[in-house]
């Protein structure tokens, strides 16, 4: 299994939705089997030890969950 930040697909956008409730998807696992499964955060740690096992390559993107946006202040406009 490979775990990796940055895939060589695209990366994870709000319209990937998790498979198990609709939330948005943080971490997309490709199967043996060519098939992929996306969960949102909850549910990737739910079951990212389970996933990890039966995975070819786990794209984790909850890292984006704890990024600050940008602000801009009124002297920067």
């Amino acid at each position: 299994m490979t775990t990796a930040i940055a895939p060589d697909r695209a990366a994870l956008t709000a319209s990937d939705r998790c498979d198990r409730c609709g939330a948005q998807a943080y971490l997309r696992v490709e199967l043996q089997s060519g098939g992929e499964l996306l969960f949102c955060a909850h549910h990737a740690r739910e079951h990212g030890d389970k996933l990890r096992e039966i995975a070819v390559t786990v794209v984790d993107e909850t890292h984006k969950l704890h990024q600050t946006p940008a602000v801009t202040t009124d002297d920067e406009r």
